[in-house]
């Protein structure tokens, strides 16, 4: 009877949920339950970030926005499958107008392109890796020249393929690291060959401007002449070629020509334009010191200074000529000045100028 009444007693006992007995015989024959889940995740001894949906950072929009914040808000096809995105998300990207089409494979986000420099950019995108501005729409982003075309010229070495609208392609296979550069993050040609691209399609007048505005803004030192001698020699045969080189022995002769060369040119222009030859290199007592002018004519007290930039075109040298200038002056002598370009471009007018001087003697 012992073993019966045992047994029944176990399970009557557990029923009874309030009584103490059976709540320790729970204890004892089922098993441990674990602790309760809060709403956001399990307890543990460190923090675990629990989210519903995966992570931001795994999403391509924010790649997408970094490489359009460096390219003024526009992206490449291949840009935007290299952050994660399909041909056909792309679509669908599009038909939301969340991207912009501007060109076949480039995309403005989020709003359609509205400057001159967002064309460019764009333009630049649509002829592939490599490619740079260049030509005259590279001038313009210089600040050498103005252009106000419709048309944007880009240079892409060894380019294949339809051309996109608008865009005026050049195909080189010379183009350099040298050769490149970068303006407000615009791939571009470095100035000297923007400046040799330049030779090639614009006129004389345009492509002198543009040097001279090189050489007002210090481009052209900040950049060496050097440079642009070394792409001239390395670019023989292209059109252009000729024509900078002799602008930019317009602006500094006496890089390559010598004083007594200069001379030689003074001499056969009088000889040419009918002048009584001058006196070349005399030295002059004037006030107490000697001086030494380029030409003199004794007769009509005609005094003429060659001038060039290399010698002439600093601080000390420009104080150091007016200082020359008003001693003879005050010695009685008409003291005119010329330079290697009058010499070499314009001898008829600058004979012309010099027989009226002596007109007036």
């Amino acid at each position: 009877m012992k073993p019966q009444i045992r047994q029944a007693s176990i399970p009557k006992l557990a029923r009874s949920a309030t009584h103490p007995c059976a709540r320790a015989g729970e204890a004892l024959l089922m098993p441990p339950r674990p602790p309760a889940q809060p709403a956001d995740g399990p307890i543990s001894g460190y923090m675990v970030p629990f989210q519903a949906h995966r992570p931001r950072d795994r999403w391509p929009d924010h790649a997408i926005s970094d490489v359009a914040w460096r390219q003024h808000g526009l992206v490449s096809l291949e840009q935007l499958c290299a952050a994660g995105l399909t041909p056909s998300g792309v679509r669908k990207r599009v038909q939301a107008h969340r991207l912009h089409r501007v060109h076949q494979g480039v995309y403005a986000v989020g709003h359609a392109p509205l400057t001159r420099k967002t064309q460019y950019m764009a333009a630049v995108l649509a002829c592939g890796p490599g490619a740079v501005l260049s030509h005259r729409s590279a001038a313009a982003l210089w600040r050498l020249r103005e252009d106000k075309r419709a048309r944007i010229d880009v240079t892409a070495p060894g380019r294949r393929g339809r051309t996109p609208p608008k865009i005026d392609a050049h195909r080189h296979g010379s183009l350099m690291a040298a050769d490149r550069a970068e303006v407000e993050d615009i791939p571009c040609t470095s100035v000297a060959r923007t400046l040799l691209d330049f030779a090639a399609v614009a006129p004389v007048l345009e492509l002198r401007q543009a040097v001279g505005e090189a050489e007002v803004r210090r481009i052209l030192e900040i950049l060496d002449k050097g440079a642009v001698r070394s792409l001239i020699k390395r670019s023989r045969g292209r059109r252009g070629v000729a024509l900078l080189r002799m602008l930019l022995d317009e602006l500094h002769p006496d890089t390559k020509r010598t004083r007594s060369e200069m001379e030689r040119g003074f001499l056969r222009m009088c000889a040419d334009c009918r002048l009584p030859a001058p006196e070349v290199n005399v030295s002059l007592q004037v006030n107490g010191g000697r001086l030494q002018p380029d030409f003199l004519w004794r007769d009509a007290r005609l005094i003429v200074e060659a001038d060039s930039r290399r010698f002439h075109d600093t601080d000390s040298a420009f104080l150091s000529d007016r200082r020359r200038e008003q001693r003879l002056q005050l010695a009685g002598w008409r003291v005119s000045r010329c330079t290697w370009e009058q010499i070499e471009i314009e001898p008829r007018i600058l004979g012309e100028t010099i027989h009226a001087l002596l007109a007036r003697a």
